[in-house]
């Protein structure tokens, strides 16, 4: 061996470790900075198994029998896009709000505006994966989800006071708002649905794909007209930020009107301010239990440009968060957010950026109300 390698095999060999001397007005029980040059591997950082929010894990999924967890808010992905009319791709899109939701955490969760941590409150909130849906058949994959539903919302609560857990969906296309729907009815009874969305979505099913089949007629334009037939929605309903055009100009609207609902359209936000849409929202809805939905298109796809049927001319996503954020005191019994295709998003990722936020809201409404079930 040459005297240059024996060199420096030997000055390898004695190489000390290199210590950084504590930095000034640092103290390692930062939340955010204490773990992170620590040599403990016990916590995941960007590894592991990704849920919303970093929760843990339950399989609310579970067999009859089998001991499950305790939870009061289940986050349930409903991985189904089957009954878009543009473009697919939200089958993706509970992986894709997860991801984006990666440095959401409990231990740095309060709130700048409030002052609150809806994570460390009374409810405990777990994700519940995704639901098994078939890509094959679309009324196999709503059964499908039905039964989700059912099993998740039947499992125990970690609360004595609130025995019926209630779910944030994370979608999937908007057909699977229809089977959050027929669970809260099961639970709490007809509900009024505050609906964020650039499009109604109350079209006869014989108008928009029933003319087909009657498998066709069940998608993501009809779902809430069919809800109302079923008896699961109030004529208490309520759309905001619509902006699409409609098939029929007159019949349309009317059909919209037998179904429930009255409208705030997206350039009424200009006129009335954030303020004045939480205002009409909350005087509609007043004293009835509540379901939100929120489609992603809601915001102009400035914001979200990841979704199936882009509309132009939408709201902000502060505005949206600041709405939601405005309804605080409804007795919201269930809620979604859907119609994020990830695969359309930027580099950015600003779609599943703000799904993830919105979510947020959605289980920050339902922390701050709890709500019991009908007896």
């Amino acid at each position: 061996m040459s005297r240059s390698l024996l060199s420096f095999f030997l000055a390898v060999a004695g190489a000390r470790e290199i210590v950084f001397p504590p930095v000034a007005g640092y103290t390692t029980d930062q939340a955010i900075l204490g773990g992170y040059n620590d040599p403990d591997i016990s916590q995941p950082k960007f590894a592991g198994l990704m849920t919303y929010a970093n929760l843990p894990y339950v399989h609310c999924l579970a067999s009859d029998g089998d001991e499950v967890e305790k939870f009061d808010i289940a986050i349930l992905g409903a991985p189904f896009d089957t009954g878009v009319t543009a473009r697919p791709g939200a089958r993706f899109g509970p992986a894709g709000i997860r991801k984006g939701s990666r440095r959401i955490v409990a231990g740095a969760g309060w709130s700048v505006y409030t002052g609150d941590n809806i994570f460390l409150n009374w409810a405990k909130i777990v994700d519940c994966g995704d639901a098994p849906l078939t890509f094959l058949d679309n009324t196999a994959a709503l059964q499908q989800l039905d039964k989700a539903h059912k099993v998740v919302s039947s499992k125990r609560t970690s609360s004595s006071d609130y025995a019926t857990p209630r779910i944030v969906t994370l979608g999937g296309d908007h057909t699977t708002t229809l089977s959050a729907l027929r669970s809260t009815y099961h639970h709490w009874g007809p509900v009024s649905v505050i609906h964020f969305d650039s499009h109604i979505d109350t079209w006869d099913p014989k108008v928009l794909g029933g003319g087909i089949s009657h498998y066709a007629g069940i998608n993501h334009g009809t779902f809430l007209h069919i809800a109302h037939e079923e008896g699961l929605t109030r004529n208490t309903s309520i759309h905001a930020g619509i902006r699409a055009p409609v098939i029929r100009p007159k019949g349309d609207l009317r059909n919209d009107l037998r179904c429930g609902f009255t409208m705030i359209k997206a350039r009424d936000i200009d006129r009335i301010g954030v303020a004045g849409v939480i205002e009409q929202l909350k005087k509609r809805v007043a004293g009835t239990k509540v379901y939100i939905s929120v489609d992603i298109d809601v915001l102009d796809p400035a914001f979200a440009p990841a979704t199936g049927t882009s509309e132009v001319g939408g709201w902000s996503t502060r505005e949206l968060l600041s709405i939601l954020d405005g309804l605080e005191g409804l007795e919201v019994v269930g809620a979604d957010i859907v119609e994020v295709a990830p695969i359309y998003d930027n580099v950015g990722e600003t779609t599943v950026l703000a799904a993830s936020e919105v979510a947020l809201s959605l289980i920050g409404l339902m922390v701050k109300k709890p709500v019991a079930a009908l007896e």
